[in-house]
């Protein structure tokens, strides 16, 4: 029988979070791109948490939003709570966070798919990726990608390939002796696909995540429980949408905590774990434990926190976050019930851990294109990554690469002092990661310059070379660049002298008076002044936004920090400018430590900076390999 046999440029396997981004790319940078996945009703499924968002994550999301992206424009339209996170610190941690409609956010992101010219949904699982043999080549690729096949035998010719497979490799869920072979949600699992990556030399290992339990919201005690609110003045998440369009009439979540009882049914039941009786081969996400995690790591706590988030506006179904479980049945709904307001509670889905498949991802390029196969990039959680927004901010950058790949452009790569993304994608590639990664603000060294607010100016030049960004928006951030600019120069320039109207006003706002003239923008740089604050004494100014004056205080307040942190990026660039070739030899490196030439051998950085942050090689090394380059002109 002959099988069905077709020719597209790009075939994207998956269609969770990564898979959507990745797939948009390449169809907007016109590339006929067909997104495969075992159910169409999963698109852009939300199978744990029903937020977006979150401290560093609300970062990562505001990025992909500057540089083209989709997920802030959809939670825009999806949300039904919002909040900012962390305004009593500083602006470098201030993150956003939405609560979703699940089943909205999904149906959205499907509908904004399926009329995306140039882009076709399949309902398919692929079970093999095709290549052919390279014998020459300047990246010492030993092979290209060709196309897919999938389950029924049909063949999909590409140039290029981005795996999003998400937890759905060889995945199986347990909860407590009950184990089933399914993705997550009970969905159908990948079974075949890791046969053909194994045999195509590509390393995998077996990593875990878990969920919590569903509560039907009818069966919970509110009134035992503290409300949390959402924020009065809502800001949207995505650049391009209006801030005025989100201020929403907006859905409670609650605030409860585990006790002791809770603890001690955990306790007497931990044999009875996966995790710990040894069924778990999957390595879990460290700063996303389980509830069993949290009791035995952390013994002398008393309590824990649990908020109680709804899943939508049109079902009682309620997510009980902080308490992922794979204890059996039983024993989550004894130990559900000793949380305040959950005594009477009932199930509506038991918590469950999930193992899969992912790939070790120092077989990548920064690009996210294997090292060894030329075409065939990957994104998301099949990275060892966690979360909805670190797949999200993957799938976008592998899409855009593996388009500017077929159309014969240099790829991008962002390093670590221009966006949460570098950050994110340096970490995976270069170190070691034994666990599933999770994005932290503490983990971005300039966090201070790449803060949630000034994506748009950072990223909005990158989405526009590339093909993402319209003329328009490229125009919008540009001139929204020079009233900034402006502004701040207007207010350094205009002085107000130490008189008794001045001193009066200074006086009332609880700051020091004057001894002599000063600018209004030293003024606004005071704790307890804004720009906001002198309005009254700087009355010729002009009529601007809030996101405007937002960077104006901030440039202003925090102008010898940000200074500073620009110095420190200047000398981290000069180590990111100079380039490795990937097909040097690092055995031929005299002094060099045997250890080090084996993790450089096993990354092949692409710079002088990467290699300085892989473990294992010391700033002795380092030294030895800008000796070698500098002495062979490379």
């Amino acid at each position: 029988m002959k099988g069905i046999r077709e020719k597209v440029d790009v075939c994207v396997v998956g269609a969770g979070h990564a898979g959507c981004e990745a797939a948009l790319a390449c169809a907007r940078m016109g590339l006929e791109t067909v997104i495969f996945t075992v159910s169409v009703d999963s698109i852009a499924l939300m199978p744990c948490n029903p937020n977006i968002g979150g401290s560093s994550k609300g970062h990562l999301v505001r990025e992909l939003d500057a540089l083209g992206g989709e997920m802030g424009k959809n939670i825009d339209k999806t949300f039904i709570q919002s909040k900012m996170l962390n305004v009593s610190k500083g602006p470098a941690v201030h993150s956003l966070r939405a609560q979703a409609d699940k089943a909205d956010y999904s149906r959205e992101m499907r509908k904004v798919l399926e009329n995306q010219a140039h882009l076709t949904i399949k309902q398919a699982e692929v079970v093999a990726l095709l290549t052919e043999s390279l014998t020459q080549n300047d990246k010492l690729y030993e092979k290209r990608i060709t196309g897919v096949k999938t389950y029924t035998g049909a063949v999909y010719e590409a140039s290029a390939v981005i795996l999003c497979t998400g937890t759905y490799l060889k995945a199986r869920c347990l909860c407590g002796e009950a184990i089933t072979h399914t993705g997550p949600n009970g969905l159908q699992a990948a079974n075949y696909l890791t046969d053909s990556l194994k045999e195509l030399g590509i390393e995998l290992c077996r990593f875990k995540t878990g969920t919590p339990a569903r509560m039907d919201g009818r069966s919970i005690d509110y009134s035992k429980m503290e409300e949390q609110f959402g924020d009065e003045r809502i800001v949207p998440f995505s650049f391009s949408t209006d801030p005025e369009k989100v201020q929403i009439d907006q859905v409670s979540c609650w605030l409860t905590y585990t006790n002791e009882n809770t603890h001690e049914i955990i306790r007497a039941n931990l044999d009875r774990s996966p995790i710990y009786a040894g069924v778990i081969e999957g390595t879990g996400p460290r700063y996303c434990p389980s509830i069993e995690d949290k009791v035995v790591r952390f013994a002398e706590k008393e309590r824990h926190q649990v908020f109680i988030e709804p899943e939508g506006l049109h079902t009682n179904e309620m997510y009980v976050s902080g308490m992922s479980s794979s204890l059996p049945e039983d024993v989550q709904l004894a130990m559900y019930r000793t949380v305040p307001g959950l005594e009477h509670c009932k199930i509506v889905k038991n918590a469950y851990a999930i193992e899969y498949d992912c790939i070790r991802p120092d077989q990548l390029y920064p690009t996210l294109e294997l090292k060894r196969i030329l075409g065939l990039f990957s994104a998301g959680q099949f990275n060892g990554s966690s979360g909805y927004e670190e797949a999200a901010a993957q799938g976008l950058i592998a899409g855009i690469n593996a388009s500017l790949f077929i159309k014969g452009r240099e790829q991008i790569v962002l390093d670590r002092s221009q966006a949460y993304i570098g950050v994110l994608i340096d970490d995976l590639v270069t170190k070691e990661n034994l666990e599933p990664y999770r994005m932290m603000t503490s983990r971005a060294e300039y966090r201070l310059l790449l803060r949630q607010d000034n994506a748009d100016l950072r990223l909005r030049k990158i989405g526009y070379e590339v093909g993402l960004i319209s003329k328009e928006q490229y125009d919008f951030v540009c001139e929204k660049e020079k009233i900034i600019e402006a502004e701040i120069l207007r207010l350094q320039n205009k002085k107000v002298g130490a008189n008794k109207e001045i001193q009066e006003f200074l006086e009332r706002k609880g700051s020091n008076g004057l001894k002599t003239a000063a600018s209004l923008a030293e003024l606004i740089s005071r704790p307890e002044l804004s720009y906001e604050a002198i309005a009254e004494i700087d009355t010729d100014r002009p009529k601007l936004s809030e996101a405007i004056i937002e960077q104006i205080n901030i440039n202003l307040k925090y102008d010898g920090y940000i200074k500073r942190q620009k110095k420190q990026v200047e000398q981290f660039k000069k180590l990111e400018r100079k380039k490795i070739a990937s097909d040097i030899d690092y055995n031929a490196i005299n002094n060099l430590r045997l250890e080090a030439r084996q993790k450089l051998q096993k990354v092949k950085p692409i710079s002088v900076g990467q290699a300085s942050r892989i473990s294992g090689v010391s700033p002795a090394d380092i030294s030895v390999l800008l000796v070698y380059l500098e002495r062979e002109n490379l």
